[in-house]
């Protein structure tokens, strides 16, 4: 039953997407507006390098700082060797008066 739902939410989707793109006015984008002063345009390397790299590199500056000004505690991390599978003395102490 929920593979029929699924394929029916999907075809509804797919026939909307392609009633609007069928529908809408092109977008008039050879058309000039008054006022309109478009610059040159961008080489590849340069929309490569704005859409891309420059990403990528803010990406990687916040990741960097993010792990270099990290504060938290050695004990709060979740890693392989705090993780521990039997209780302690004080745990199995306290768990034992309760």
């Amino acid at each position: 039953m929920d593979k029929k739902n699924a394929l029916r939410a999907g075809a509804l989707v797919a026939g909307t997407t392609l009633m609007m793109l069928l529908m809408s006015s092109p977008a008039s984008a050879l058309t000039r507006d008054d006022g309109d002063d478009p610059g040159t345009g961008l080489s590849v390397i340069e929309t490569l390098g704005l859409f891309v790299v420059a990403p990528l590199v803010l990406f990687g500056v916040i990741a960097g700082l993010v792990m270099v000004l990290d504060k938290s505690k050695e004990e709060h991390r979740v890693t392989s060797r705090n993780i521990r599978t039997k209780p302690t003395e004080a745990e199995a102490k306290a768990g034992s008066k309760a």
